[in-house]
């Protein structure tokens, strides 16, 4: 069970109605999920019905009030339900984070009635979809130039450009994009797969994640209609800021699985083991106490980003902070088992590829060191 939901909860139901949900998840997890783990890595397996079964349980809903069709159970339980699958297999909660930052993103849109209607499909895993806010996130940090074009039209906008890598896509898919317009301002966008316009091609084999459907997104005049406008330019700045810390948080989550999963193997090692082992750095108990330690300000931090108050250099230093664990863990991982750890069949073979990348995807830790640092410079008076 994720460390997460070992601390205290808001309130003794929501504490109940959360283990319960993690119940389910680890069910279908031990079931569903931890018999494909290697297919989804090595054979690019897209693990499409276990995404919709975390729907079903109830995952993405904890990120929606009972008035939005929701459990109301927070991003807390979200964090916990997504490190629960990340224990067993960091693609597929990768996909799973894919998915919560669609659901975070339109729970937080512009109030239009198609959005609301399609919220309700994401949460409960009937759609599925991916977040292609990369380069938009990147472009306010002062690193890229905006990759989308967005024309004014009747009907809403025209959109062209390309996204080169946006994961949980295909056909019936989703996906939410920014653009900017020919007079500087910038738009956050909800647009179909199969939409005219669209097309999805395979980018160059990766290392590892090849199960998640990342593919590369060109955009050739697609009309958006104004309702599937989920912040206009005016409101795209506060849009970003409003739902950044929510949405970087949840993707922490997929880091501290895959640590568990870590630890699990580490466990696993010792028991044949443990007289060699204990001549390594990063033991058992001091990886499992980091791991503690950053879920509690995971549990701290998620109730304020939901209510718009968590400070944004302090939910990039956890992020950051779980990348660098999750680096560690797994080399150390990697070494407790051995000989074994080295064969593409390893867990912790797959773990190794998987810490790797929840270092470069974005925020990367690269970049979240750099803007940790200019947040941290005293400011001019």
């Amino acid at each position: 069970m994720p460390l997460i939901l070992q601390l205290p909860l808001p309130s003794a139901m929501h504490q109940a109605e959360s283990l319960a949900l993690l119940r389910r998840i680890d069910q279908r997890v031990r079931q569903q999920l931890a018999p494909q783990a290697a297919a989804i890595d090595q054979q690019a397996l897209y693990p499409q019905a276990m995404l919709r079964g975390l729907g079903e349980d109830g995952a993405y809903a904890a990120l929606l009030p009972a008035e939005q069709g929701g459990s109301g159970l927070g991003l807390a339980t979200l964090m916990a339900s997504i490190s629960e699958v990340g224990a067993a297999c960091g693609s597929t909660a990768f996909l799973a984070w894919c998915q919560s930052a669609c659901v975070y993103l339109l729970r937080h849109a512009a109030p239009r009635e198609e959005l609301s209607a399609t919220l309700s499909e994401l949460a409960a895993g009937r759609r599925l979809g991916g977040p292609g806010l990369s380069n938009a996130i990147k472009h306010l940090a002062g690193l890229e130039a905006m990759r989308l074009r967005a024309e004014l039209c009747p009907q809403g906008y025209r959109i062209s450009g390309e996204l080169p890598w946006v994961s949980n896509l295909g056909a019936g898919h989703l996906f939410v994009a920014a653009a900017s317009c020919s007079d500087g301002g910038k738009l956050v966008f909800l647009a179909d797969c199969d939409a005219p316009g669209v097309r999805l091609n395979a980018g160059p084999p990766i290392a590892g994640m090849s199960g998640t459907r990342t593919l590369c997104v060109k955009l050739d005049q697609v009309l958006v209609p104004s309702e599937r406008v989920l912040a206009e330019p005016a409101a795209f700045v506060g849009f970003i800021r409003r739902v950044r810390p929510g949405f970087v948080l949840a993707q922490a989550a997929v880091g501290l699985g895959i640590v568990q999963g870590c630890l699990d193997d580490i466990q696993a090692a010792n028991l044949r083991d443990g007289e060699q082992n204990r001549w390594l750095d990063h033991s058992y108990e001091d990886l499992a106490a980091e791991l503690a330690a950053l879920w509690r300000e995971a549990k701290t931090l998620a109730p304020l980003a939901e209510a718009g108050q968590a400070a944004p250099p302090r939910v990039l230093r956890l992020r950051a902070e779980v990348s660098e664990l999750c680096l560690r863990a797994a080399m150390s991982a990697q070494l407790h088992a051995g000989a074994a750890g080295y064969l593409l069949s390893s867990p912790a073979q797959r773990r190794l590829r998987e810490a790797s990348f929840i270092a470069i995807v974005t925020p990367t830790l690269k970049q979240l060191r750099r803007e940790i640092h200019h947040a941290e410079q005293p400011q001019p008076a």
